[in-house]
């Protein structure tokens, strides 16, 4: 079946994902730039790839990795954070 072949997929494509920040955000300012200038250029196809680069960027791909890792990273401590 389909849902079988799925998880197997998954793994292997989610440990091409960086662990770092910096990719993240790099294709999140290209999506901003290809959506501005879909916008200049009233191309509705251009601001649509921008718009889904930023969507990947700053929700899908993060997801992916976390949700795939064994022992995912946890949340800092807000209140001991602010205790100097």
């Amino acid at each position: 079946m389909i849902i079988s072949v799925v998880p197997d997929l998954m793994l292997p494509l989610a440990e091409l994902l960086p662990k770092t920040l910096g990719p993240y955000i790099g294709l999140m300012m290209l999506g901003f730039v290809f959506a501005v200038l879909g916008h200049m250029s009233k191309a509705r196809w251009l601001v649509a790839i921008g718009v889904m680069m930023i969507f990947f960027a700053t929700l899908i791909f993060p997801l992916a990795r976390i949700a795939t890792e064994d022992d995912p990273p946890r949340p800092d401590n807000p209140i001991q954070r602010s205790i100097p």
